[in-house]
Formats: structure tokens, C-alpha cells, sequence
């Protein structure tokens, strides 16, 4: 359960950086609103952390708790921010990738 918590988390990160990256491109109350969703989703996302954290090791969560926000943070990029996808950026996601799996991996 402590991992499915932690991936949760992990999406609301991604959420945030993704309020953030909306507010940046509106104007007026759109931009409270945008705020106040990255408010509402960086409260849920160290809620969530916090209580995987009682069970997982706080090295391995954070590590994975980041590594999901920045690949879901980078591919909200690509996709929704129209942001370059270009090799080095897809070799250096991947490592990420295989870094979150490893330490699932080797983390009981």
C-alpha cells in the first residue's frame, strides 16, 4: 500500500509543476485558480509522502517521489508545453525510469 501512495504522491507532484507551468501562461483569476490547484495538489502530494514514508525507507521515497515528478514533469512538458523531446532528454528520462524501478527492485 506504502508504494501505491508513493506513486500517488509522486502524480500529484507532476500536477503541481503542471499548475505552475499554466499559471505562468494565464492572466487574472485563471492564474489564482492555477495556483491555488498547485496549493491543493502540493498539500496532497507531501500528505501522501509523509505516510509512505512510515513504511518505506524516507532515501528510497524521496528518491522515487521525485524521480516520478520530474519523468511526469518532462513528458506534461512534451505533450502539453509542446517542449523539445529531443534524444538526450528521452536517454536521460529513461535512466530515471530504470533508477525508480532499481530502487523498487532492491527495497522491501
Amino acid at each position: 500500500m506504502s508504494w501505491i501512495l508513493l506513486i500517488i504522491a509522486g502524480l500529484f507532484e507532476v500536477a503541481f509543476a503542471t499548475c505552475l507551468g499554466k499559471a505562468k501562461g494565464s492572466t487574472g483569476l485563471e492564474t489564482t485558480y492555477w495556483y491555488l490547484g498547485f496549493l491543493a495538489c502540493l498539500t496532497m502530494s507531501i500528505l501522501l509522502l509523509v505516510k509512505a514514508t512510515q513504511q518505506l525507507p524516507i532515501g528510497t521515497a524521496y528518491a522515487v517521489w521525485t524521480g516520478i515528478g520530474a519523468v511526469g514533469t518532462v513528458l506534461v512538458g512534451i505533450f502539453i508545453f509542446k517542449e523539445p523531446a529531443t534524444f538526450w532528454r528521452l536517454f536521460f528520462m529513461s535512466t530515471l525510469i530504470i533508477s525508480i524501478v532499481g530502487l523498487k527492485l532492491v527495497t522491501s
